[in-house]
């Protein structure tokens, strides 16, 4: 089985490696960084560089692909490249999945049309304007397509996608031996259970680094 993530200009970094980290533990499996060029390309914050090892043009018919997200996700909405490359694989894929604002990059290559599919909570509204059945879940499965919401839910979606693949035991196996039992020093987490205040503060510090408007303005 080959997996291939998607690296464009610019994505998340923890986007990729969360699900990443899940997947190299599926059994036969080729995991590929697949991106235009053979050229290191740079997560959105700067400081860190993956360097990809295999171009769109030699990934052809790979098994599952998944799209990370970006924190400035309207820069790569125009990536012809990628783009492409995401309508020609998606006919023989088994699975199609993305992470957080990954869901737009998939929206725009016309692979959400008449789905659901969930994303980060400030990008929500973003995909709906695409003409998507945004639902506010941590993963949602929609026929071969799988997407998850913000960021570190790029783990818990590679784990439900684990399970449907191989079982439930395989799957709470490989969280264990991640040790992926999340504590946060904080209740919250998501728009829905977090203090007006927090929610505000985050759209604002989420507007500043993304372009996302906020509801209402």
């Amino acid at each position: 089985m080959q997996i291939a993530l998607a690296l464009y200009r610019p994505f998340t970094a923890l986007d990729l490696v969360g699900g990443y980290q899940v997947f190299s533990t599926w059994p036969d499996t080729e995991i590929v960084l697949v991106a235009e060029t053979l050229e290191p390309i740079w997560d959105d914050r700067g400081a860190m560089a993956f360097t990809p090892t295999a171009t769109f043009a030699d990934v052809a018919t790979p098994d599952v692909v998944m799209v990370p997200g970006s924190g400035r996700p309207f820069e790569s909405l125009t990536d012809e490249a990628l783009l492409t490359w995401l309508r020609t694989t998606a006919p023989t894929a088994t699975w199609i999945t993305s992470v957080c604002s990954g869901s737009g990059l998939l929206a725009t290559a016309g692979l959400l049309e008449g789905r659901r599919a969930t994303t980060h909570w400030a990008y929500r509204e973003v995909l709906e304007q695409m003409g998507v059945d945004v639902v506010a879940e941590r993963w949602v499965f929609d026929g071969n397509v799988v997407t998850g919401a913000g960021v570190t839910a790029g783990i818990d979606m590679a784990l439900a996608l684990t399970a449907r693949q191989f079982g439930d035991h395989v799957a709470k196996v490989t969280q264990l031996a991640l040790e992926y039992d999340p504590a946060p020093p904080f209740a919250g987490g998501t728009k829905e259970t977090s203090e007006p205040a927090v929610v505000e503060a985050a759209y604002i510090a989420v507007a500043e680094a993304t372009g996302i408007i906020p509801p209402n303005g």
